[in-house]
């Protein structure tokens, strides 16, 4: 018992409150306190997300105490020892304490404790082996967890090596909370651990590593922590692709100064090569969502160069051709690599441009193509494109007149 957070209002929430009832009904005082992010993020002055508590109680016991007291019991991973509860329509994650019985660097085998300090010896970090009575006071079971969340310091519980043999994606999870939580020099014992079994993460499925790196990626200023990655080699692991770090820091850097919205998917894109195919190989090796991959394809495009100074003619073309969301991306992207010669006014007032003009309609059909003469068939597709062309170049002349008479003449100077 080493401190206290208080009674914040997350505690005291009626939907909480019932939840906590509940299981205090089934058994007694204390067999149930808030666990990890909620501790961890009210400790340093993050908003709370999600709500987990641990328990003494076993999955079946927590499961009747929960309908005793009418409140809905989901078993979401019940070999596990995770019951979800909803209360008031609002989830509360419930896990027994457990300990490892077995693992395999992927997946472990648990039993049931009622041991809270055997419970915390099986988590990652020390800031995440926090838990906080109903009352909001804090218990440390590994003596550190308290000193390193409010120092910033991210470090495994107990020896490293052990952590990562667990579940090697823990070796990502200490660089996304590095990247989170980190302050100062990182932990010498833990980055060693990570270089030493950084191969291990090819072990894992797809989806989990993506997971981590877009969480990873998503934080104010990663750039500390992918430099580490880059560092221990964990980077190339991942990419499987050489990186492209200082295009990826200046965006963030960017995006601070703009203040831009921090957009993972485009931070990584940022920081791959100009290659496409290489792009697409890497988003279907981390299992990608299809827009992601989209995204990333769409926006690592090498042509046509976007440059600070295109005229606003230049910027309505491209952004005809692709849309401006891409526009947007490519700008943004092309920002990151120039040299600081271009001023940011010009980089912004082309996005600013792309995403305030209203893309126009091309104001001909093929029916139209047909009227002027040409014959039903693939030449009608031809002709359209020629005209649309023309408009184009002519900065998409608000005409139709002008247009139809443009059509007209490529038709007589068809031959079919």
């Amino acid at each position: 018992m080493s401190d206290s957070l208080g009674l914040r209002p997350w505690m005291s929430a009626p939907a909480t409150v019932a939840v906590f009832d509940a299981l205090e009904a089934e058994g007694g005082p204390d067999c149930a306190r808030f666990v990890g992010g909620s501790v961890r993020n009210a400790l340093v002055g993050r908003p709370i997300d999600d709500l987990d508590i641990a328990t003494t109680l076993t999955p079946d016991r927590v499961t009747k105490a929960l309908k005793a007291a009418k409140l809905k019991a989901v078993p979401t991973g019940v070999e596990h020892g995770t019951v979800t509860a909803v209360s008031d329509h609002k989830p509360h994650e419930i896990t027994t304490l457990r300990r490892d019985v077995s693992t395999d660097g992927r997946r472990a085998t648990v039993a049931f404790t009622t041991d809270w300090t055997l419970d915390a010896q099986r988590r990652d970090l020390t800031l995440n082996a926090l838990y906080a009575s109903r009352d909001g006071t804090i218990f440390d079971p590994t003596g550190q967890g308290l000193a390193d969340a409010r120092a910033g310091r991210i470090a495994f519980v107990g020896e490293p090596l052990e952590r990562l043999h667990e579940d090697y994606l823990r070796i990502l999870r200490f660089f996304r909370f590095y990247a989170h939580f980190g302050r100062g020099p990182p932990d010498a014992a833990a980055v060693a651990a990570c270089a030493a079994l950084k191969d291990h993460i090819d072990t894992l499925a797809a989806e989990r590593i993506s997971k981590e790196l877009l969480k990873l990626l998503a934080a104010d200023d990663p750039r500390p922590a992918v430099r580490l990655m880059d560092e221990t080699g964990v980077l190339e692991v991942i990419l499987k692709a050489p990186t492209n770090l200082r295009r990826f820091e200046a965006l963030v850097e960017i995006e601070a100064d703009q203040l831009f919205e921090c957009e993972p998917v485009l931070r990584l894109a940022a920081l791959l090569p100009d290659d496409q195919i290489a792009a697409g190989r890497l988003a279907g090796r981390l299992r990608l969502a299809n827009a992601g991959r989209d995204r990333i394809i769409a926006a690592l495009a090498p042509t046509p160069m976007l440059k600070s100074w295109m005229s606003p003619r230049e910027i309505r073309r491209e952004v005809y051709r692709a849309d401006a969301f891409t526009f947007r991306d490519r700008a943004k992207l092309a920002w990151a690599a120039a040299p600081r010669t271009a001023t940011t006014m010009q980089w912004r007032g082309m996005i600013a441009l792309a995403e305030g003009w209203v893309k126009p309609t091309f104001p001909l059909t093929g029916a139209e193509v047909m009227s002027a003469g040409a014959p039903k068939g693939p030449l009608v597709g031809q002709i359209l494109r020629e005209v649309e062309d023309w408009w184009i170049d002519h900065d998409f002349i608000d005409d139709k007149l002008s247009a139809i008479e443009k059509l007209k003449s490529v038709v007589q100077g068809l031959a079919y």
